[in-house]
């Protein structure tokens, strides 16, 4: 992994990269999050972030999280971002805010076991704005039911939305997905009369779509950390 120094001038050029990206489109860089993805990287990921000022950062595997909180000892946010199945709701419930939800018998597993933990959980919905059949997230078509499922929901609260670019050779797919997963927002806003304020979408390769098209939060590892080392 980098070194605290090279972690460093990472989230400097990132923070760069979005200032410019919002310039050219007159939207204000500080309403951009960066979240540093700490997966498959070890524990030091989470102190070079909380060293740095992040208050969150990003795993993809319950576990994985759950063995890097025992090691520490930092208040931090934790976010999943990876697809989590049912049977793993029940880890949820005092650890995270869940970007990854895409089904309603996800949305009832987190809502009882928010229940059972005496707790809230937050949530986005991962939709698959770009309809790319290899990523994980809700038909756009069946946002507004999955919407509305949540909204039931007493035990969960819905901050926004969540999705990943398709992986193509096609360099527009990626700001045509982002820009598809602002109109489903303005619009389940507009149906159902809240706000969705969280729009988390981007990553390393294409943080300027995303930023150009409403991000809120950009999903940021491998240009932050180094290359990730798979077990």
């Amino acid at each position: 992994m980098v070194s605290y120094e090279e972690f460093c001038g990472g989230v400097s050029k990132i923070r760069e990269r979005i200032g410019l990206a919002a310039s050219k489109c007159g939207l204000n860089p500080e309403n951009v999050k960066i979240l540093p993805v700490t997966k498959n990287h070890s524990e030091k990921a989470v102190e070079y972030a909380f060293k740095s000022g992040f208050s969150s950062v990003g795993e993809n595997r319950v576990m994985e999280a759950l063995d890097k909180m025992g090691m520490l000892d930092l208040p931090v946010n934790w976010e999943l971002i990876g697809h989590l199945q049912s049977n793993k709701a029940k880890f949820c419930a005092k650890f995270f805010r869940v970007q990854s939800v895409d089904s309603a018998k996800l949305l009832e597993k987190l809502d009882k076991a928010a229940e059972s933990g005496g707790v809230e959980i937050r949530i986005l919905l991962q939709i698959n704005s770009g309809r790319d059949p290899a990523k994980f997230g809700a038909d756009i078509e069946d946002a507004p039911a999955l919407a509305e499922a949540a909204l039931k929901c007493s035990h969960l609260k819905l901050d926004g939305l969540m999705t990943i670019a398709p992986l193509v050779d096609d360099k527009t797919a990626a700001r045509r997905a982002f820009a598809k997963l602002r109109e489903i927002r303005d619009g389940l806003e507009e149906s159902f009369k809240i706000k969705l304020p969280e729009l988390s979408m981007g990553m390393s390769g294409d943080i300027e779509d995303a930023v150009m098209e409403g991000s809120t939060m950009v999903r940021v590892g491998t240009a932050l950390f180094g290359e990730r080392v798979y077990a």
